[in-house]
């Protein structure tokens, strides 16, 4: 299991935590995601992902798919920045 933290900017704070697309994408890849929010109240939120397969992990960030979750969540993903674990 590989442990990402995934952060990036959004146009809707609360739109972006009541959607559920994450989880039905992520879901079906057996990914969990636990989400985070800037108490600041910027548009920055997070992910700690929980990844059992980087490899289809990495395939499905590159798919329309993720791109069509990703506008529906409202994630501006030119903001996107993955970490890696250690």
């Amino acid at each position: 299991m590989t442990t990402l933290i995934v952060h990036h900017d959004v146009d809707d704070v609360p739109h972006w935590l009541n959607e559920s697309v994450r989880e039905e994408v992520f879901g079906h890849l057996g990914i969990t995601v636990r989400a985070f929010t800037d108490p600041s109240g910027s548009n920055k939120v997070a992910l700690l992902v929980e990844v059992p397969d980087m490899d289809a992990f990495t395939a499905f960030m590159q798919s329309p798919d993720a791109a069509a979750a990703m506008k529906a969540d409202g994630v501006r993903p030119d903001t996107l920045v993955t970490l890696i674990g250690s």
